[in-house]
Formats: structure tokens, C-alpha cells, sequence
């Protein structure tokens, strides 16, 4: 695992080495163990690497890593699972090998392959392949997007970087805020590929490469896409399809339990790790080191005593995290300073500290990311089925008594009432538009209420538009007989690699973790899409088939307990004690800084927020992480 980053001129301008330096002095905690710089002929070229030791710890496996006789060049982030298999091919095609693990492999299918090569890597990547000879080469990036890779590009000079902080030194680029992400962070909490908070940086998408020339640098181009097509499976089949399902999962740890370093999982006392942990048990025979993470007085989000249950069943080595509310606050200013760019996922909170406690005892951890989006586990996937149960309802009914019991409840994800009603108004939010739009509407973290917060109405529905344009083509490439899969489609390449895989490898990293995620193993992945939803989501069970295929492996207090999200009680800390943290960073100058938003309607959000007349935890917090990113880099005096 790895930190990358590199220059490449296209005017023949030679590369400032430093630049290099100071870029691998930014991505030092991705890879403590090596950094190295390689400048290439004619100082048109520079690749520089920061080094993580999981596989082969020699020295003789540290990047910038070459061959051909000093032609052919490679820096690369992550791990290739079946490298083992790869490099038999290579060596019977005549491909010699000086070190055991898998970045000289990447390179050799590279040289050998091309483009061609990612079809066959199972693993997750992000990695830039240079022929000094030619002066050609390629960035690419895993199919999910499990690994960054961000860049910018001129006429000039392409450079590039496992993150945006390190892009930052490597070239003098016009750094002008993008509004259309901050619309989109704060409309969804998050920035969607291909863009970034900056008008001139790009995300390289999931499953796609971009190749360049002494010339210039081409468009990205998709070399993956999950399945369209579904398979013919039918209500018979279903047996079988769980046991299919449970073997695909046994054999995607059993790949990612490779490791020259100590290897561990994440245990939240959820299905989707807890399947995990039953897995990676039965694959090393000997007792797990598990993780987890709790909070004094907040039982609402405290979620360790379904860990300890799958602990116990697995024979695990456990250790909990208990954090204090002055944990959780001590730890907010060090993560915000961590990011380059607004991240409105507060769950990046108790993933940095649960990584940071977990690096103590293991380098690698596996954990339980992606099930939701595969399987249905969101309550938003059951909102189309609880829309048209609600709709069933006299209208009479529904505006006379439902719904203004509803609006008078007081919202608040730290009570099960509370949540019900906050969820039960976000799902009203959907009225009659078609399951895209259905489905971004119950998306967003934005509420109507809260709309005022942007100065123009126009830039929330140009915001919608795009993502219900990205939401409506994914479904008209998957199975349209089924659509509920599209949306999950959807999500997968939309929303995960947003959100999800961002925030866990920015929290991972931050502490030199790995992270490894099995539900996005190609073969899981690809019989998840092939099931129809109702195998996932049926008469208001989520993840159904997850739940039946563990029958009798997990406890059935984890299989039957209702859905937690793994959260910080942020939205009871903004009421109290990150009260003025938020307002000694949410000012009146950084508001208007974006000449976007209102600041009377963030002062009238917060203090709804307050009196619990509406839950505004999501929002508030990617309002604190936008102002606090621009104050810290500079556009505002601190």
C-alpha cells in the first residue's frame, strides 16, 4: 500500500525534483516504511512513491519500480490478490522475477499486456505506467474505486497524486473553488467523480485508465462495467444461489488474507462484518483480531455488545474502543486537518480512531464495505415498497392525521422514534416523480426545509438533474425489467466510491492502515447484480439473501436486529458541545466566501436543528468540514 504521485511534461520542460519531495512528504502517512523519487531522462519525467510494507518487505519491492533495462516504469497503490496466479502466467510466457510480491507483477502485465491487464487483476489499484522509450503511458484505477487517483492536465504538464494535498505542491494550477461540488457536498455529502472541490482537478473514475503521450493526455476511458444482464435465476434457484453466494464470499477473504504483516478485521456487530469475521476465521485457523468501537453514554450508537456476540461465536482476540464524548471532540480538529478536500460523511470521525486504535496491533484490516449497496441494506432501498403502502392510505387519512402527527414529532437519529419520524419525512420528500428520482431525493442530506441555505433554487435543481441523468443511464445499461437492481447499480458506482470508499481510505490511510474489502471482490460482485432484487429485498426485509445464507452460521440476534449505521452521535454534539467549534468556523466571511449561501438560513437551520424541530446532523457537519477545509487552506485568515 502506497502513496503515488508524478509529473509528466508534455513541453519538454525539465521536472522540479523538490517538487516530487514535497509530494511525498504530504502522502508519507499512506507509506512510512520507503519513499522514493525517480527522475527520468531528460527531466521530463518524475515518479515518486511513499511505501507501506505488506507484501515482500525487501527493499528490492520499493518504487519507483523498473525494468526492461531501465525502460519501462511503475508506481502503484494497493494490492493485486490473485498476483500469484498472474506471475505463473508471466513467467511461462518468459517474464523473469527478482522479488515475491505483486508490484513487480503489476509491472510485468503492464509491459506484457497494456490496457489490456486490468481485466485480469482482482485486487484494488491505483497505479501510473511510464516507457521511457516511447514516452507513453497510462494511470489507471481500480474497477470500484477502492483506491484514489486525482490529476490535473494542460497543454503543459500532466500531474497527479494519490491525493489532493500532494497535487497541491507538485504545479502552480488555478485552485478556484468548483461551485457545482460544493452544491453536490452539500446536497449529498459528498463529490462525485470525476470532480473535485477545485474547477481544474479530476477524480479518475472507477474501472477506468487515461493514457498520454509526449503530446498530451487522452480522455478516460471505461475498461469495466458491472454485468447488464441478469441471470435467469427464479425462485427455485434460490437455495442455490445462497450457497453460491457463501462460497464467492469464503474465497474473497481467503484472497485477501494474503499478507507478509499482521492482518485483522473491522467488527461492528453488523451482518456484513460479522460475515467477514466468520470467514477470515475459518481461513487462518487460529484466533482473529477483531476491532470495534463504542461510546460512553450513547447506547443509541453503541453497537459493541452485537460485536462481542460475533466475537465470542469466532473465538476472535477482541478489542473495543470506548470513546468519551471528549475523545470524539479532541479528534475533529486533527481529522478536518487531515483532508484537502470538504468530506460530509461524519462517520469519517470513528473510522479514523477506530483505524488509529487498530494500527496498534495489525497493518491490515479487512472490513465489511460494500454489502449495503450489492444487497439492499439502506432504508432508502425499501422506500419504494413503503411509498406505495403509505399511498394506500385514504388521502384523507394521510393529510388529516398521519402526517400531522408526523411533522410534530421531534426528528433525531438518538431515539428510535425520533429516527422514524426523520426518516419517515424524508420519504414523503419522493411524492409521485419516477424510482431515479425517488431515489436522490431520499439521497440527499439537503431537506426542503433546509433549501434556503443556497442563494439560488437553480443551482439544488441543476444538482438533482445531474444526478438523476447518472442515476436514469446506469438503469438503462442494467436489466430494465428490474429496476430496484439498477438503483443498486446505481449506488455502487455512484454513491460507494463517493462517499464510502473515500472516507474509509482517507480514515484508514491517515494511520497507515490498509483496509480491504471483500463484498467488492468481481465474482461477489457480479452474482449480486445477476440475483433479481427480490433475492436482496422482499416484504420489508433487507439484504435478505445475506440473512438466509448466514442462517446458523452468525447468532440470530445479529441476523434479526434492526439495521445501525456506523455512526458518532455528531448530531447530539452539535446540540451541546460542538456548538462553538461550529460557529467559530461556519462564520458569516466563510459562508459568504462561496457567494452560495445564505448564512440568516444556516443560523435558522442550526437553531431548528437545536430545538429538534428538524435532524440537520448530515448537513451541519459538511457545512463545518466545507468552511473549515477553505479556512485551512488559506482562501480565509484563521
Amino acid at each position: 500500500m502506497c502513496g503515488i504521485c508524478g509529473i509528466i511534461r508534455f513541453d519538454a520542460r525539465p521536472v522540479e525534483a523538490n517538487a516530487l519531495e514535497r509530494a511525498c512528504a504530504t502522502l508519507r502517512h499512506r507509506g512510512p516504511d520507503h519513499t522514493g523519487v525517480w527522475v527520468g531522462p531528460g527531466g521530463v519525467v518524475a515518479l515518486g512513491a511513499t511505501r507501506l510494507k505488506v507484501l515482500d518487505p525487501s527493499t528490492k519491492a520499493d518504487q519507483p519500480l523498473h525494468r526492461n533495462d531501465g525502460r519501462c516504469h511503475l508506481i502503484y497503490n494497493g494490492e493485486i490478490y490473485n498476483f500469484r496466479e498472474l506471475r505463473e502466467e508471466l513467467i511461462a510466457a518468459g517474464e523473469p522475477f527478482a522479488t515475491d510480491g505483486d508490484t513487480e507483477v503489476v509491472l510485468a502485465a503492464c509491459v506484457r499486456w497494456g490496457v489490456e491487464g486490468f481485466q485480469r487483476f482482482n485486487g484494488m489499484w491505483a497505479l501510473a505506467f511510464y516507457d521511457s522509450q516511447n514516452r507513453t503511458g497510462f494511470l489507471s484505477r481500480d474497477r470500484f474505486g477502492v483506491k484514489p487517483l486525482f490529476y490535473i492536465a494542460d497543454d503543459r504538464a500532466l500531474c497527479f497524486a494519490s491525493e489532493l494535498g500532494a497535487l497541491t505542491t507538485l504545479a502552480d494550477w488555478d485552485r478556484s473553488v468548483d461551485p457545482q461540488a460544493v452544491v453536490e457536498h452539500l446536497q449529498f455529502g459528498y463529490i462525485a467523480h470525476p470532480a473535485t472541490i477545485y474547477r481544474s482537478a479530476r477524480r479518475l473514475p472507477p474501472g477506468h485508465y487515461v493514457t498520454f503521450d509526449r503530446s498530451g493526455i487522452g480522455a478516460p476511458t471505461r475498461y469495466y462495467e458491472p454485468s447488464r444482464s441478469r441471470a435467469p435465476f427464479t425462485r427455485d434457484d434460490y437455495g442455490d444461489v445462497c450457497v453460491r453466494l457463501r462460497r464467492r464470499l469464503a474465497d474473497a477473504v481467503v484472497r485477501r488474507r494474503v499478507s507478509d504483516v499482521p492482518i485483522g478485521a473491522f467488527l461492528s456487530g453488523g451482518v456484513d462484518s460479522s460475515i467477514i469475521v466468520a470467514n477470515l476465521a475459518e481461513a487462518i485457523g487460529r484466533p482473529v483480531c477483531t476491532f470495534s468501537v463504542g461510546y460512553a453514554g450513547q447506547k443509541s450508537y453503541d453497537e459493541t455488545a452485537y460485536a462481542r456476540l460475533a466475537a465470542r461465536r469466532f473465538g476472535t482476540e477482541h478489542h473495543e474502543l470506548i470513546l468519551t464524548e471528549r475523545d470524539v471532540l479532541d479528534a475533529i480538529p486533527n481529522i478536518l486537518n487531515h483532508l484537502s478536500e470538504p468530506v460530509g460523511d461524519s462517520s469519517i470521525i470513528p473510522t479514523a480512531l477506530l483505524s488509529q486504535f487498530a494500527r496498534r496491533f495489525v497493518t491490515v484490516a479487512l472490513s465489511g464495505d460494500g454489502g449495503d449497496e450489492l444487497f439492499g441494506g439502506y432504508w432508502r432501498y425499501l422506500g419504494h415498497e413503503s411509498l406505495a403502502a403509505y399511498h394506500r392510505v385514504p388521502r384523507f387519512a394521510r393529510r388529516l392525521f398521519v402526517e400531522p402527527v408526523l411533522h410534530s414529532l421531534a426528528a433525531s437519529k438518538s431515539s428510535a422514534l425520533g429516527n422514524r419520524a426523520r426518516q419517515f419525512r424524508k420519504l414523503l420528500r419522493a411524492g409521485d416523480d419516477d424510482m431515479p428520482a425517488r431515489h436522490i431525493a431520499w439521497s440527499r442530506i439537503l431537506s426542503p426545509e433546509a433549501e434556503s441555505l443556497l442563494l439560488d433554487h437553480r443551482e439544488i435543481l441543476d444538482c438533482d438533474r445531474r444526478t438523476r441523468r447518472i442515476a436514469r443511464d446506469t438503469l438503462q445499461r442494467s436489466d430494465g425489467n428490474d429496476p430496484l437492481n439498477g438503483i443498486l447499480a446505481f449506488d455502487l458506482q455512484h454513491q460507494l466510491p463517493a462517499d464510502m470508499l473515500q472516507k474509509v481510505d482517507l480514515a484508514s490511510m491517515m494511520h497507515s492502515l490498509e483496509v480491504r474489502v471483500p463484498f467488492l471482490d468481481p465474482a461477489v460482485v457480479e452474482l449480486a447484480l445477476a440475483m433479481p432484487s427480490s433475492f436482496k429485498i422482499d416484504r420489508g426485509r433487507r439484504k435478505r439473501i445475506l440473512l438466509d445464507a448466514y442462517r446458523g452460521c452468525l447468532p440470530d440476534e445479529i441476523l434479526d436486529r434492526p439495521k445501525q449505521g456506523f455512526e458518532v452521535p455528531v448530531g447530539e454534539f452539535l446540540r451541546g458541545p460542538l456548538r462553538d467549534m461550529f460557529h467559530d468556523t461556519v462564520t458569516r466571511e466563510a459562508a459568504g466566501s462561496f457567494g452560495l449561501l445564505s448564512f440568516p438560513a444556516i443560523e435558522t437551520i442550526y437553531r431548528d436543528h437545536v430545538a429538534r424541530r428538524a435532524e440537520h446532523a448530515d448537513l451541519l457537519f459538511a457545512l463545518l468540514s466545507l468552511c473549515w477545509w477553505k479556512r485551512r487552506e488559506g482562501h480565509l485568515a484563521n
